[in-house]
């Protein structure tokens, strides 16, 4: 069996403008698909979650359940619970990488990655989508009006810092 070493995602924090991009860490990524007709409220009850609408992020702590497309969440910060028959549960964690846009020029960076509509009436703080970010596909979160927090697949992770630092310099230029 090979042997494997974690090593850290390819993400650089940088400062451009009035905005940074640094890298996230989220704790474990676990995805969580219910089966049909499974109810995993019971099964969440003990950690204070229950399963996220469409565009959810539904958060206790540092513990959060992300929607993250058609029947099935993320599972952010802590180890799933033991949900049986009723889902699907997969570590996921070192297959993401995260990393956080924030600053006061965030949605405007923001705007020249993804077609998403970034208003505060489309898109509150707290909600999530899947979205491209020009051409990689993402979970893009947002916990805060200036803030976002972008999930790629890890081997992504060094062309979401390309693709960010552009944008961070086309809006730094202006």
């Amino acid at each position: 069996m090979a042997d494997l070493i974690e090593t850290p995602a390819d993400l650089l924090p940088l400062t451009i403008g009035r905005c940074t991009v640094a890298p996230l860490s989220v704790g474990p990524v676990t995805s969580i698909a219910p089966f049909p007709g499974a109810d995993l409220t019971a099964a969440l009850a003990p950690m204070g979650l229950t399963f996220p609408a469409p565009g959810q992020i539904i958060a206790k702590g540092a513990v959060r359940l992300v929607w993250a497309g058609r029947a099935l969440a993320f599972l952010l910060g802590a180890p799933a619970p033991d949900l049986g028959p009723l889902a699907a549960v997969t570590d996921q964690s070192d297959g993401w990488a995260f990393a956080s846009l924030s600053g006061a020029d965030a949605v405007a960076v923001m705007a020249r990655l993804t077609p998403l509509d970034l208003r505060a009436q489309a898109f509150a703080p707290g909600t999530a989508a899947r979205a491209p970010i020009n051409h990689l596909s993402a979970l893009i979160l947002r916990p805060a009006l200036d803030r976002f927090e972008i999930g790629v697949f890890r081997s992504m992770a060094r062309t979401l810092t390309h693709e960010v630092e552009a944008a961070l310099r086309g809006v730094a230029a202006r």
